[in-house]
Formats: structure tokens, sequence, C-alpha cells
């Protein structure tokens, strides 16, 4: 009896360890797919900029403060 109890205690530690093992690489993925974002909009801006698509820019700049906001929280988190 005592060997059930503690094999079964033992599935329920693997299942929620590996529940909790793949948060560093979803956050690391965040990270990456808003820096490419990131570098995008930044490409636009210039380009926006350039050309004297000056309302462009200016939405372009409130996207790069939003993705520079939603960054710093995921890489916050991740800590």
């Amino acid at each position: 009896m005592k060997r059930i109890i503690a094999a079964i205690l033992f599935l329920m530690t693997l299942g929620a360890g590996t529940m909790f093992a793949d948060d560093g690489y979803w956050r690391g993925r965040e990270i990456r797919r808003d820096e490419a974002r990131i570098e995008h909009d930044r490409w636009e801006l210039r380009h926006d900029l350039r050309n004297g698509y000056y309302g462009a820019a200016r939405y372009e700049r409130r996207e790069l403060r939003r993705d520079y906001r939603e960054l710093h929280r995921d890489r916050w988190d991740r800590k």
C-alpha cells in the first residue's frame, strides 16, 4: 500500500515539474518576437520619416512605445 501511494505521489510531482518547465522557452520566444517586431517598426518609422509620411510616423512611434513596454514586461517576468 505504501508503495502505491509513493508511486502516485512520485508521478504527480513529475507531472507538475514538466508543466512548469516550458515557461522559460515560451518567454524567450515572446522576447525574440517582440524584438523582431520592434526592429520592423523602427524600419517603418525611418521609411515614413524619409518619405515625409508624418502621420504614419506618429502611428509607428505609438506602436514602438507599446512594443517597448511589452518587451520590458516580458523581460521583467522572466527574472
